[in-house]
């Protein structure tokens, strides 16, 4: 089949039809018609949709086009030997290349998920050196080690520029280095760790996504989408896909960090989370999980905080933060290895509607467990199927209750005592106290008494 209209505007009567094609052949190979893998440049063969969400998709959005061999939708290599290539307009015929640059396309997917242009611009820099005669640096990583010392020393976005700017001024004239931390951080951006800003009830409701993304009012509460303006969102989720950030981990030497649970020596003392009884449990009932070591195994870390550092203001923002626990006791809580996949805006907490803002980061954790993703081994030198888990929550008590949904007030606040739980309602304070937790200790312990 002719993939010519995959490379054609997205809004000529070719590409229509191309895509038309395409989704009459995913349906006649698919097993459920309204489960059928999406390759648009936002799904990017992660999301499963129907019939008519395909097509909309590919409309909208615009198909992949690295995806020459349609393998995601019952296609072998052996079938589809044509490869379009818009660069020369040859039309090769070679499978092994098909093959080769399909592999290649979902190794550097992550890098083409936000600009269909990315990987030959991070070309082009990392090729182009500082200034003509310069063989130690290039545009490319001039930038990232400004920017490396720029987090590791809390440099200002001012600051910066004005650094760019003396640098500049001192290299010689023909050098490439932007002069601004905004041309900087263009540059970077494309690396593709990118974001997603989905709007979201003011009222916690909804988020404005899948069925409700075309909506400019809650349909529950009917508040309005975006503020008087018409233009700025009421309420916004920033939320970090968590998928091309596991891809980028494990693209580095580090890889080998991932596997130290199973293979480190064991005293049979708990100095890690793989030593607890809840680690080997779960080993046990989930054998083909375990078994590929370098499957994640997650904490979900999250609580409000306010970002103006003033008493007098009520503002609370939640980030939602993941910990590895694959890692070494020294790593799994470095700066470096603990993701940010969301940031819940304020004025007020989510409180018990948490979940509805942490419903993208759930979806994308489900894949990880049900059906994985692929990813290079950069450590190995090898392709596998990774899978992840989450294995617990760090929080504190109240946001325990809203990640949960367990009351933690009143007489059965205790979650694991529940209505044995030992409590007494102070006449005068008027508050419940919690005396009955010593009986926990050995008999005869001094505390008893």
């Amino acid at each position: 089949m002719d993939r010519k209209w995959m490379f054609a505007n997205c809004l000529s009567n070719e590409y229509e039809g191309g895509v038309n094609k395409f989704v009459s052949f995913a349906v006649q190979h698919a097993e459920a018609i309204d489960n059928i893998i999406c390759p648009c440049l936002r799904c990017y063969h992660i999301r499963r949709v129907n019939q008519s969400e395909l097509k909309d998709h590919l409309i909208i959005n615009g198909i992949d086009p690295r995806y020459t061999c349609w393998t995601n939708h019952g296609e072998t290599s052996s079938e589809s030997n044509v490869r379009y290539d818009s660069r020369d307009d040859d039309m090769e015929t070679d499978a092994d290349e098909c093959d080769r640059v399909e592999e290649l396309a979902n190794m550097f997917e992550d890098d083409f998920r936000d600009c269909p242009k990315m990987f030959e611009t991070l070309k082009s820099d990392a090729e182009k050196p500082l200034y003509n005669g310069c063989s130690k640096f290039t545009r490319l990583s001039a930038v990232l080690k400004f920017f490396n010392l720029k987090a590791s020393n809390g440099w200002t976005d001012k600051s910066f520029t004005e650094l760019l700017i003396l640098l500049k001024d001192m290299l010689p004239e023909d050098n490439v280095l932007p002069s601004k931390t905004y041309e900087a951080k263009q540059m970077i951006s494309s690396i593709g760790m990118g974001y997603e800003r989905i709007h979201a009830c003011p009222r916690d409701c909804i988020l404005f996504r899948n069925e409700y993304a075309s909506l400019r009012a809650c349909p529950k509460c009917h508040s309005l989408r975006y503020k008087k303006e018409g233009s700025t969102p009421a309420k916004v989720l920033w939320y970090f896909p968590i998928i091309p950030r596991f891809r980028r981990m494990f693209w580095s030497a580090d890889a080998k960090h991932f596997t130290w649970h199973a293979t480190r020596e064991q005293d049979g003392l708990l100095r890690h989370p793989a030593d607890s009884p809840q680690w080997k449990n779960f080993d046990y009932k989930n054998g083909e999980f375990s078994r590929e070591t370098r499957n994640l195994r997650l904490a979900l870390c999250t609580n409000g905080f306010n970002p103006h550092s003033l008493q007098s203001n009520s503002h609370s923002t939640w980030p939602v933060i993941l910990a590895i626990y694959n890692l070494p006791p020294w790593l799994c809580m470095k700066r470096k290895y603990m993701m940010l996949s969301m940031l819940i805006s304020g004025p007020k907490q989510p409180g018990n509607d948490i979940d509805i803002y942490l419903a993208p980061l759930i979806e994308d954790l489900k894949h990880l467990w049900d059906i994985g993703v692929e990813v290079y081994d950069g450590y190995r030198e090898e392709n596998f199927t990774l899978r992840a888990m989450l294995f617990g929550t760090i929080n504190d008590f109240p946001a325990y209750s809203n990640l949960s949904g367990y009351s933690v007030k009143g007489q059965c606040a205790c979650p694991i005592c529940e209505d044995d739980t030992t409590t007494m309602r102070l006449e005068h304070g008027q508050k419940n106290v919690f005396l009955g937790h010593r009986r926990f200790l050995p008999v005869g312990h001094r505390y008893r008494t």
